[in-house]
């Protein structure tokens, strides 16, 4: 078998250098934090334009613990006044641009209202995700009682900033792999060249594309991989993280600290992080290997599914949020879309009866048709091709295309001979995300992990948010730090363009409080067992569920009296 370990840095990274990695959202010194050895030193210093000097406003006016979204300079800061101390940051959350100033500040840091994005109030720092970068800083002042705001022009104009990246050093052969590309892949990678590690970072994923931002398949099925990528090519050579796609993992040898792929090849490490997350659960009725029987796992099977979609009569199997999402793109696509659930109503065990049964209006409300209570007992179809399909309830769909959604499992049979301990097919990971092999990390919807607010319960939660956790965390102690794991799960879903925002782990809930207006879609639902509330959700209410996620964050229990 050949071997990949004397693979020349940075010659994975695929395609060529195409936009100055000034662009990659930042103002970082892409020179690395410690010296790097690509061409990126030899740049010029970056142009920062005019300097700008504002007073946005009197320091004695703002309340401790109070933020103000400020003019400067023809652009915007984020003020914020905490411990008797100013800082000003960038305003927008850098993952999807929300507004800060509509979050929460708790304890040093802001937590964005949408979908929980925290980062530092005094250095804009990212420390817990969806988003990877940070926000700019600016200088900030008090004179005489004004607070007057520094900066320039260029810093001003990026909404973004990327923290200080090092290099590959030429004399140093360490080698950290990471098998998987998704975002617990991309999280690590970026933390431990952040965290000044200079060996090789490579990055094996069976897929074709460079990691991309997989919440948004199910919501744009139209998106392209290129479209979707969280960094462009640019950004991988530039710091020297060689990304191996179409590289499919199939045994790791933990004693030899060796993992063979499919083509045969093999790569020796240091030590390596298992990230290769969830794949569809496949349906096994007869006729499920019809042609327009599809699973979405991918931007080219999300590129398929609309195609195929698009003017024709869509079935979905499964209420899940990925089925349900598939449902709201079509809803004005397809000639038809109908709904096929097991439970009697949409995101029933998740949300529960009430929030799951107002989901469902808003989709009848659009066309959409459901089948709960029900199943798929057979696909027909005709020269090969998906024409029908038949429910336990004896109806019959006239169907175009079908798409399956009825969860995922663990994609790690390939790590049956490993050694690792599995809780059905879960890896099992200790608070600092290590598996019961030494050397051997792993992150994401593959982890049975101890969650600290369920007090160390193991659970197995697939968010995208929790699977970057993952990987900062497991980064941190691929080099030793000893950090232990600490994050909220949070998630959210965008249907008709209404967004619900949910925080917490509410497996076990027993009964549901709901503050608000489920018919006006403006509510807070609190999900207790007994008296403590283990989740909180809500629609048109920000940012009260970023602001539960604070409160489970800092160890508090929220009560049934909290609730109502």
């Amino acid at each position: 078998m050949g071997s990949l370990v004397s693979k020349k840095r940075g010659s994975a990274s695929p395609g060529s250098m195409q936009q100055d990695s000034h662009d990659q959202g930042g103002n970082s010194d892409i020179s690395g934090k410690q010296g790097g050895t690509t061409s990126a030193k030899s740049l010029p210093p970056p142009d920062v334009g005019k300097p700008i000097e504002v007073k946005v406003c009197k320091a004695s006016d703002m309340q401790d613990g109070e933020m103000r979204e400020v003019e400067v300079g023809g652009g915007k800061a984020l003020l914020i006044k905490e411990d008797g101390e100013f800082s000003a940051l960038g305003h927008k959350c850098t993952h999807y641009g929300a507004p800060l100033v509509k979050g929460v500040l708790c304890n040093g840091r802001v937590r964005c209202p949408w979908h929980g994005a925290c980062f530092n109030a005094k250095t804009g720092d990212i420390e817990d995700f969806p988003g990877l970068d940070s926000l700019p800083k600016f200088e900030v002042t008090v004179e005489n009682d004004n607070v007057v705001v520094k900066t320039n022009k260029k810093v001003l104009e990026k909404p973004k900033r990327m923290k200080e990246m090092s290099c590959h050093s030429p004399d140093n052969d360490t080698v950290y792999l990471i098998v998987g590309g998704g975002g617990a892949a991309i999280t690590c990678a970026e933390t431990l060249r952040q965290e000044g590690f200079k060996g090789r970072v490579v990055m094996a994923t069976k897929e074709p594309h460079l990691p991309y931002d997989r919440p948004k398949l199910s919501k744009a099925l139209d998106s392209t991989g290129e479209a979707l990528a969280l960094r462009d090519k640019n950004f991988f050579s530039v710091y020297d993280i060689e990304v191996l796609t179409e590289k499919e993992a199939t045994s790791v040898d933990c004693p030899s600290k060796v993992v063979t792929f499919a083509d045969g090849q093999t790569i020796a490490y240091d030590k390596l992080l298992i990230a290769t997350g969830g794949k569809p659960r496949p349906c096994t009725s007869p006729g499920s290997d019809l042609q327009n029987v599809c699973l979405l796992r991918s931007p080219t099977d999300g590129n398929y599914i609309s195609q195929q979609g698009r003017g024709k009569k869509v079935v979905i199997v499964g209420t899940s949020f990925i089925g349900m999402e598939v449902a709201a793109y079509f809803a004005e696509k397809a000639s038809s879309v109908s709904v096929i659930g097991v439970s009697s109503t949409p995101f029933g065990r998740v949300l529960g009866e009430q929030v799951g049964s107002m989901l469902r209006k808003m989709h009848e409300d659009k066309g959409v048709k459901f089948y709960m209570n029900n199943g798929v007992v057979e696909f027909k179809g005709e020269n090969g091709k998906l024409k029908e399909v038949v429910l336990q309830s004896g109806e019959t769909l006239p169907a175009d295309l079908c798409i399956v959604g009825i969860g995922v499992t663990p994609n790690t049979e390939f790590l049956s001979d490993s050694g690792i301990e599995m809780t059905k097919g879960a890896l099992d990971v200790d608070k600092t995300m290590q598996t019961s092999q030494d050397h051997v990390f792993a992150a994401g919807d593959i982890v049975h992990f101890p969650l600290p607010m369920a007090d160390g319960e193991k659970v197995t939660i697939g968010h995208w948010q929790l699977a970057k956790a993952h990987g900062r965390c497991a980064a941190l102690n691929m080099l030793g730090q000893g950090v232990e794991f600490n994050s909220v799960p949070f998630f959210w879903t965008m249907q008709y363009g209404k967004s619900l925002r949910y925080a917490g782990h509410g497996a076990g809930f027993e009964d549901v409080v709901i503050e608000g207006s489920l018919d006006d879609m403006q509510f807070v639902a609190y999900y207790l067992k007994g008296d403590a509330v283990l989740a909180v959700a809500s629609m048109n209410r920000d940012p009260v569920v970023a602001q539960a996620a604070e409160i489970m964050h800092s160890g508090r229990t929220l009560s049934r009296a909290d609730a109502e």
